[in-house]
């Protein structure tokens, strides 16, 4: 994973806070919004849950919340806004819902009003909306949530869509300064579009406005006409490129990012700054672009109505919660990459281990701009208790207030493994380690870890890197010369194993001993892991020795003739 950031660190006393990308841009939002009429600071991020809400999306959740931290941080006042643009059209079944002929037939309806496939809550997008709303608290993450469906209907918005009415042409060039002639708007166009007030869908055209608040419009499906008061009715909404900006001035919103797709030259984000300044009077909110998350060994961006995603509870399944912020924490938004569940899992668990080191001081960076970027890293990675979408001042990065108990991913797994995939059994006898165990403070965030490691180990771990330590007694064939050194090892190396006094002395004996054997190195350690694992290969064998219970090893090593 790529944590390489450009930093603006005057001399080596500067702050941890000058040392990453969601710093800059909270100081970027305070010089171009303005610090001293600002009672606070307006951060969104929203989304159509049209279907499952991926890691793609998160990003910019979890963006938006970085640069939050950020300015809380600098001791700005912030509210986070997260909104839910659930009143928007259900135009395709996504390929990994089910019941999908069924879904077929509520296609053109708000996905309000969408039934739940999955027949847990009130319709298809409050489904996508839980999921959401309940995982991201278990990585910090608190947002105030909007509705745009209940706002919608509320008629919230009648100022909103009267203004785009009046400035019809006005919307219009600009919409078309950004389109060739091919694409230009062609005869009469309305800024707003309308569900029919019976049957629901959107196929419906717009007959006339009567300069102030009565829009008539008659419905292509079921025939339906009539008059519609903007301050009453339920069924009008903007079109999407005039409902985004007018919602910024209508929540005075001071920072938003978007993707590289609306970022794009003439895209969304251009005719939005145009629309939210000549129509609503309200200057653009500061933004940066977010690059696309891909899933390694699946070819192109996640996409919702592809069906090719994974989602946030999936990924905590694997990845600790301080893991999962340390994947964006530690990467420029503009930068894309993949999500791994192979075994680049123990490396990017290698990398945060190791920023937490830095960290913490128990390991020196080569200098002390890496140690301030490194440390801003890891702050923005804790998971801390937020802010329910206040504006006040909670929700900062800090240190934990204990420092983690570091365990190697993949020694933690074989550990695992060898307490046969029992996590209270495995926590167990790290605690009693000789070198020192995890404190009770300690425990909660090494069981997270450990959930994470035997998740991984049954469901994406690859087939070399899995074992189970066979039971005593259980025939293995050895060749004569194999199993007299296998006797040997059980006799000088493991009857002693605990007094050495790390992995490299205990190796040191089992070279030793497969000498004496007659042995090639090669294979000796073959021959344990046949007796062990019934594998050829496995774990590097002086510490794997050194981790399994003596009493339990000597059992499984109590070979006899009768086995060659």
């Amino acid at each position: 994973m790529d944590t390489t950031t450009t930093t603006r660190v005057s001399g080596v006393k500067a702050d941890t806070r000058t040392a990453h990308w969601a710093d800059e841009t909270a100081d970027r939002i305070i010089r171009e919004k303005g610090a001293a009429a600002k009672d606070h600071y307006t951060c969104a991020s929203g989304i159509t849950p049209s279907g499952t809400v991926h890691l793609g999306n998160f990003r910019e959740i979890i963006s938006v919340e970085l640069v939050v931290r950020a300015l809380r941080d600098k001791g700005q006042k912030v509210r986070f806004i997260y909104s839910w643009d659930d009143y928007d059209v259900f135009r395709k079944v996504p390929a990994n819902m089910p019941k999908q002929e069924e879904m077929k037939k509520h296609l053109r309806l708000p996905i309000t009003m969408v039934p739940d496939p999955f027949e847990r809550d009130e319709s298809y997008a409050r489904h996508h909306e839980v999921d959401v709303e309940t995982a991201l608290p278990l990585v910090g993450i608190f947002p105030e949530y909007l509705y745009q469906a209940a706002n919608y209907r509320a008629s919230k918005y009648a100022e909103g869509m009267r203004r785009a009415l009046e400035k019809r042409d006005v919307l219009k060039n600009i919409l078309d300064k950004y389109r060739d002639e091919e694409h230009k708007i062609q005869g009469e166009w309305w800024p707003v579009s309308v569900f029919c007030e019976k049957c629901n869908k959107d196929e419906t055209d717009i007959d006339g406005w009567d300069g102030e608040w009565g829009l008539v419009y008659h419905c292509n499906s079921c025939g339906n006409k009539e008059t519609v008061d903007l301050r009453k009715t339920s069924a009008v909404k903007l079109v999407w490129r005039v409902d985004w900006p007018m919602r910024w001035e209508h929540e005075q919103v001071d920072f938003e990012p978007a993707g590289k797709e609306h970022h794009s030259s003439g895209g969304s984000f251009d005719t939005a700054r145009h629309v939210c300044l000549d129509v609503y009077n309200w200057e653009a909110p500061v933004t940066f672009r977010y690059d696309f998350i891909g899933l390694k060994g699946s070819p192109g961006k996640m996409s919702s109505s592809k069906g090719n995603v994974i989602d946030l509870p999936e990924v905590l399944r694997v990845y600790t919660p301080e893991l999962t912020r340390y994947l964006f924490a530690g990467t420029r938004p503009n930068t894309e990459f993949t999500v791994s569940f192979d075994l680049d899992v123990i490396k990017i668990y290698e990398d945060y281990d190791k920023t937490e080191r830095i960290a913490w001081g128990d390991e020196k960076a080569k200098d002390e701009l890496t140690f301030l970027r490194e440390k801003r890293i890891y702050e923005l990675s804790q998971v801390n208790s937020g802010s329910n979408g206040s504006t006040g001042s909670s929700g900062k990065s800090a240190m934990p207030a204990v420092k983690p108990y570091q365990i190697p991913f993949r020694h933690l797994c074989n550990l695992i493994q060898i307490a046969d995939c029992d996590i209270d059994k495995a926590i167990e006898g790290i605690r009693h380690d000789p070198g020192g165990g995890p404190s009770d403070a300690q425990l909660p965030a090494l069981l997270t870890r450990c959930r994470c490691a035997k998740n991984w180990i049954e469901e994406y771990a690859p087939e070399e890197f899995r074992f189970r330590l066979r039971p005593a007694g259980e025939e293995t064939t050895l060749t004569e010369k194999e199993l007299a050194g296998i006797k040997l090892l059980r006799d000088t190396v493991i009857a002693n194993i605990e007094t050495y006094a790390d992995d490299k002395s205990c190796a040191g004996a089992i070279y030793q001993c497969a000498e004496t054997a007659g042995l090639d190195g090669k294979e000796l350690f073959r021959a344990a892991y046949q007796v062990l694992i019934g594998k050829d290969q496995g774990p590097r064998l002086a510490s794997f020795l050194r981790s399994i219970d003596k009493e339990r090893l000597l059992a499984i090593m109590e070979v006899n003739d009768e086995r060659i």
